[in-house]
């Protein structure tokens, strides 16, 4: 199936993570395109010092599911009344977030294709940035899978366990995953500009606080 043609502010305005996963394979032609479009992505430097490694071996993909739902418990399925409690506004995931992220967090596996963005020369670091060098790219692969009809969301809860999943990825003693990028056709939802708070909210010029009227009819 070709691409769908969406402008680059179509494609950004709609690419929500999808969570509701098919099991339905990606094809390898459309795989490739997906990742060539994400190496064109920024590189610190254009050092490209990173590797992309993708997974689809079932044994693999239990084993880091795993550790997922048990910090996916941790952090989130522990307060689960508690979220799904809350009213409009309170912050953080809501409900229907919520739900979406308990659905992937017990059918991750479900998803066909999984991407680990992995950096070199980035274990032991200390550097807060150091995500820059990648993670221009990873929205690279987000967008590109969007254009296709394949659904991504970007996770980091399968932390903890970096040195296992080192070993069990094969990855090089200087290496460090970035992110889980879980890819398939969406299952359901629909795509959809994500919710933000408004735009004029989070702006500041020059210094913090100091804000300027949005231009009336500015998109």
């Amino acid at each position: 199936m070709a691409p769908e043609s969406l402008s680059a502010l179509d494609a950004l305005h709609s690419t929500p993570s999808r969570r509701y996963l098919a099991p339905d394979p990606i094809p390898d032609d459309v795989l490739w395109a997906v990742l060539d479009a994400a190496v064109r992505g920024p590189s610190g430097g254009n050092q490209q010092g990173w590797g992309w490694v993708v997974v689809t071996d079932p044994d693999v993909k239990r084993t880091v599911a795993g550790w997922y739902r048990e910090n996916w418990e941790r952090v989130y399925g522990s307060r689960r009344a508690q979220i799904l409690g809350a009213g409009p506004g309170a912050g953080g995931l809501t409900p229907a977030g919520f739900r979406g992220a308990e659905h992937l967090a017990h059918h991750l596996e479900d998803a066909p294709v999984w991407v680990f963005p992995v950096l070199r020369d980035a274990a032991g670091s200390t550097n807060p940035r150091l995500g820059s060098s990648i993670y221009g790219a990873v929205q690279h692969l987000c967008l590109a899978a969007r254009a296709h009809g394949i659904g991504t969301s970007l996770t980091t809860l399968y932390g903890g366990h970096e040195d296992e999943l080192r070993e069990l990825l094969g990855l090089p003693a200087d290496a460090l995953t970035m992110a889980l990028v879980p890819m398939g056709y969406p299952a359901r939802g629909r795509w959809a500009q994500p919710a933000r708070l408004p735009v004029d909210q989070v702006v500041h010029f020059d210094r913090w606080g100091a804000t300027r009227a949005r231009v009336t009819g500015a998109p």
